[in-house]
């Protein structure tokens, strides 16, 4: 290993160093310890270090292909020192204004979402369900002419509804294969066959329970 590439090394681990003291800190901040159960800050410290662990890894084997030597675990040390030392106030210092700034934008967000797009389609609901109370009201008072009307023009509405769906079913009729057409046509022509045949067998039973029960009574 070159003298260059070792000067890279410990410039990374240093690097490093500090950022696994900035990592730490952030984790800290935002996984509140004492408010926690036990199991999960255990299961959480493991997965932040071995994360940790995998990105040291990383970065010395981009600088001299995962070398470890006694130097980088001291550039490493030095690295966290420097950054509790030096750069860990202002670094919780930024941390909490950018915290401060998502809170309030996602505050601001929440408010403009509830002013905007909630509460009108709250009122909105509010006015129709109001309308219909009054068309209920309406309908009470009013006379038998104006309920007629209104059926046939929600019968009317349902008509127009419809007609698509039997132009539908006429356009698909057609497309059929004539063999299909032919055993729907069979098919319905049994079913009106046996819906006669079991009318014509609820009438005998009927006379037949009529003509047992007469001489008992």
């Amino acid at each position: 290993m070159s003298l260059t590439i070792q000067f890279y090394t410990m410039l990374s681990m240093v690097g490093m160093g500090a950022w696994v003291g900035a990592a730490l800190d952030t984790y800290q901040r935002f996984l509140k310890r004492p408010r926690r159960n036990r199991w999960i800050v255990f299961v959480h410290d493991i997965v932040f270090w071995a994360v940790q662990a995998m990105f040291v890894f990383y970065v010395l084997l981009l600088v001299n292909e995962a070398e470890l030597r006694f130097y980088v675990f001291v550039a490493l040390v030095c690295g966290f020192a420097a950054y509790q030392s030096l750069l860990k106030t202002l670094y919780m210092a930024v941390l909490e204004a950018i915290i401060r700034t998502v809170v309030r934008t996602y505050r601001l967000l929440e408010m403009l979402v509830k002013i905007l797009i909630i509460r009108p389609i709250v009122y909105l609901f509010q006015f129709l369900f109001t309308c219909i109370l009054l068309l209920l009201q309406l309908l009470r008072t009013t006379s038998l002419l104006l309920y007629r009307l209104l059926v046939q023009l929600l019968l009317l509405i349902w008509k127009i509804i419809l007609a698509p769906l039997r132009l539908i079913g006429v356009i698909v009729w057609k497309l059929l294969p004539n063999r299909v057409k032919i055993f729907v046509k069979k098919y319905a022509g049994i079913l009106k066959k046996i819906q006669k045949v079991k009318v014509i067998v609820l009438k005998w039973w009927e006379y037949i329970k009529r003509w047992l029960g007469g001489p008992r009574k």
